[in-house]
């Protein structure tokens, strides 16, 4: 990744909403993310939101949002979030806990979730992500915690 694909947040610099977004969504391609549908929609300095949408391919037997699709949905923003606060040329992020409780239930129309930044250290990023519907009520809270760790050099022999 080159220098002008750095995502991570500097003082000095000015957030790029539009490019943060752009380069998520880029990075979802060929991924879960794009699988289950979901599309980057917003971010601010500390948050990051995305959509998905509640149809067949992510219900379970019952014909309900599927608790595992909603938790792929918290662990894939809280991890884009986590790579606004890193330099991604030196730093990879991997989540290392997720829990989720599941307050509401949804047949269809989109879910949301957004991630907000509880705790940012170096090594340590603590998030909350709030999933809800359209009309802005919890379908399920979770919390992310993700690691930063030293980018290691791949061969590709």
């Amino acid at each position: 990744m080159s220098t002008n694909n750095v995502l991570f947040l500097q003082k000095k610099m000015t957030f790029d909403k539009d490019r943060i977004i752009s380069i998520c969504n880029d990075f979802s391609k060929n991924t879960l993310m794009e699988t289950l549908e979901m599309e980057f929609i917003d971010a601010g300095e500390g948050f990051l939101v995305a959509k998905m949408p509640v149809n067949p391919r992510v219900h379970q037997p019952m014909g309900l949002l599927h608790g595992g699709a909603t938790v792929a949905l918290a662990e894939s923003v809280g991890s884009a979030a986590s790579m606004m606060f890193i330099n991604p040329e030196l730093s990879e992020v991997r989540g290392i806990e997720i829990s989720a409780n599941h307050l509401k239930s949804k047949r269809d129309g989109f879910v949301y979730g957004t991630a907000r930044i509880i705790h940012q250290g170096r090594s340590i990023h603590l998030w909350e992500i709030k999933i809800t519907d359209e009309a802005g009520k919890m379908i399920s809270i979770c919390k992310l915690t993700n690691m930063v760790l030293p980018k290691k050099v791949r061969n590709n022999k």
